[in-house]
């Protein structure tokens, strides 16, 4: 991108947790510091005297978009400039076009008919091709699949992707076969009445036992390639999370979560909010002891932990939608992968273990 104009919202899928961001990181185009004797003036009107090419519009929807910020925090266009205001103008460029090349990849499929497939991914694999991953992706194996059955390949990222999740999460993902189905599909995913229960391990232990997270998602302002949670809503997008405790293991949790929308990095990010980063999650500050001992053998236990799981624990286990053929509701799930499951064995037996230790000091 060259010019505010080009500045855009990404796409946002119709309501699920989506693959890693596809736009490159945001730039710094332009940095001042208003003089001492400033008089106030709308931004707007401010800058379009100061960035090149820039109309009161473009401004303005960058403005509404967040590249705009005044000491530190995004505003919107009636702001008014004063003294020593540090403006800092941001810009992104728009992800670049690849072709989609058919490859022939492992593709556990659950379920197919003419009109959907719900495929099982497997943690690492990314779904959409983008920001370096034009091979081995979700998308890729698809097109060699498909190719078969006379579909037409170069429409799957617009048709064949209803919902996306993220390369290191598992788990169920639908996918239309035709443009009627994804049409279909994607009404159910923004009128909220796809079910999507995920299955995660977390740091912490909750103080109750089910509850709900809402907090506008959007990019974070300084590092555009991960989200934040906005609470006063005035950036980001609407984003609502209902979770509930399953079993505790003292120093991490192991939860479900029902996404009732569906924003980029969604639970991860709403659970860093919370308090509870994912267990394993480095983006988000889940891939160190977050909570615990300070004894030795405690921290070789997590790192031991981390090394059969090197990702975060979170994977996408059920899901239920009306097929869009058959109009009849269908329902299918997913077993956890063997590390996910290991890990949370070993935090279960070691916390039984503590436990049965407590015990037999108190009767000693």
């Amino acid at each position: 991108m060259n010019n505010l104009n080009d500045i855009e919202e990404d796409w946002d899928d119709p309501d699920e947790e989506k693959e890693e961001p596809e736009v490159s990181e945001r730039v710094e185009r332009m940095r001042m510091t208003t003089g001492k004797k400033q008089e106030p003036m709308r931004i707007d009107k401010f800058l379009m005297n100061l960035v090149e090419g820039a109309t009161r519009n473009k401004i303005q929807q960058a403005l509404e978009e967040g590249h705009i910020v005044v000491n530190g925090k995004t505003v919107k266009s009636n702001y008014k400039v004063r003294s020593l205001d540090e403006i800092v103008v941001y810009e992104t460029r728009r992800p670049e076009v690849h072709e989609v090349l058919p490859e022939e990849l492992p593709l556990d499929i659950v379920y197919e008919d003419n009109a959907v497939m719900i495929i099982n991914k497997k943690p690492g694999m990314v779904v959409h091709p983008g920001c370096g991953n034009y091979s081995g992706t979700l998308v890729n194996g698809l097109a060699h699949y498909l190719q078969k059955e006379n579909i037409d390949t170069d429409a799957l990222p617009r048709v064949g992707l209803v919902h996306r999740i993220d390369k290191d999460t598992s788990g169920l993902v639908v996918i239309a076969k035709n443009e009627q189905a994804m049409s279909n599909l994607a009404a159910q995913f923004k009128k909220h009445t796809v079910y999507r229960r995920y299955i995660a391990l977390v740091w912490g232990d909750f103080e109750e036992n089910e509850g709900t997270i809402e907090g506008n998602v959007g990019r974070n302002l300084r590092f555009r390639k991960i989200m934040d949670v906005f609470p006063d809503g005035d950036y980001g997008k609407h984003a609502v999370t209902h979770y509930k405790v399953l079993e505790r293991f003292n120093y991490v949790t192991l939860i479900e979560l029902r996404l009732e929308t569906g924003r980029t990095h969604q639970i991860r990010v709403h659970m860093k909010h919370k308090g509870h980063p994912l267990f394993g999650d480095s983006t988000y500050g889940g891939n160190h002891i977050v909570k615990g001992t300070v004894f030795s053998k405690y921290k070789q236990f997590v790192e031991n932990c981390f090394k059969i799981l090197p990702r975060h624990a979170l994977h996408a286990k059920e899901l239920g939608f009306t097929h869009p053929a058959t109009q009849e509701w269908v329902q299918f799930d997913s077993d956890l992968p063997d590390n996910m499951q290991e890990v949370i064995d070993k935090w279960r037996t070691y916390t039984n273990g503590m436990t049965r230790q407590l015990k037999e000091q108190l009767n000693g």
